[in-house]
């Protein structure tokens, strides 16, 4: 389940039990600041918090502030910018990374309840939608948009905010190992839908695997340029048990177009695989689009630290 799952749920389980509960939502954010666009929280009137909005003094003064509207009763949204310079002349958040952040803090009700249905009920199918905030509250659609998030603003009551929903990245992960064991672990805690390919039947550590969305089992990888499609969001990686496998797999997915797309070797071993695609006459542009060896040159040796740092050079590309 995406982590942004937890904050609905606990939403709908207060409004369906007469809790008082608020939502916070980052509807835009710049420069550094901690809290970015989507992230958001739930507070109700137990005490009861789920999610995030940056943590620091500034998410403790928003909770803070949530707790008292709620004992007061307060029907109102809020809607406030918050610039972490405490040079800054107005909307000072206590915090001095240079960024800013535009929060909207929202008491839900009843009339909210059908739409956060209807997302927890999508995340839980782990499909996309649209979620849409405005000052007329939450509305939910199954349409998917063009874009990850949309803000626009006239005014405190005149503005819109989207966003899609659900998994946004697809991480397709081809060799079941233990590298890839401890990999899909990790990553599926940074919301990735994740896709593994293996071609070795009943693998013991396929078989450990729950943390890959998909398992499939190929009869070999040169069908995988027909199983992963190109795009923006799609990052996929290489790790088989050897040299050949490595090779069928690359082969069969050099010419298509990922955000990422790596391969897990030695130095050596890729080296002489990418001397052997120069002398077949694969372009020197296509090969420098693969990251080998995979992963950030931290000297790691156990599948839990490779697999470190190929989740941090995963999230340097996505986020650049």
């Amino acid at each position: 389940m995406l982590k942004a799952a937890t904050v609905w749920t606990l939403l709908y389980k207060s409004i369906q039990e007469k809790t008082p509960v608020m939502l916070l939502y980052v509807l835009e954010s710049n420069g550094s600041s901690p809290g970015r666009q989507g992230f958001s929280m739930a507070v109700n009137a137990t005490g009861e918090m789920a999610g995030s909005i940056g943590g620091g003094i500034m998410e403790h003064k928003w909770v803070e502030l949530a707790k008292e509207r709620l004992k007061t009763g307060e029907e109102k949204a809020l809607l406030k910018k918050q610039v972490h310079d405490k040079s800054a002349a107005a909307d000072q958040s206590g915090m001095i990374c240079s960024g800013e952040q535009t929060i909207w803090i929202y008491p839900v009700t009843e009339k909210d309840l059908l739409p956060i249905q209807q997302l927890i009920t999508s995340l839980d199918h782990e499909k996309n939608g649209t979620l849409q905030l405005s000052p007329t509250g939450i509305h939910f659609s199954t349409v998917i948009p063009a874009a990850d998030y949309s803000f626009s603003i006239t005014d405190e009551s005149d503005w819109t905010y989207s966003e899609k929903t659900g998994y946004k990245n697809h991480l397709y992960i081809v060799g079941g190992g233990h590298c890839a064991l401890a990999f899909s672990k990790l990553m599926r805690e940074m919301d990735f839908y994740i896709t593994l390919y293996e071609e070795r039947q009943e693998l013991h550590t396929v078989n450990q695997n729950e943390f890959a969305h998909d398992i499939i089992i190929v009869d070999d990888y040169t069908a995988l340029g027909f199983h992963i499609p190109s795009g923006p969001h799609q990052y996929v990686v290489i790790m088989t048990f050897g040299y050949r496998t490595d090779d069928i797999a690359l082969r069969s997915l050099i010419d298509k177009s990922f955000r990422y797309l790596g391969v897990l070797g030695s130095q050596k071993k890729m080296e002489q695989l990418f001397a052997d695609y120069r002398q077949e006459g694969i372009a020197e542009e296509t090969l420098q689009r693969i990251h080998t060896p995979v992963g950030l040159s931290i000297n790691s040796r156990t599948p839990e630290e490779i697999a470190v740092s190929i989740a941090a050079q995963i999230i340097q590309v996505k986020n650049r």
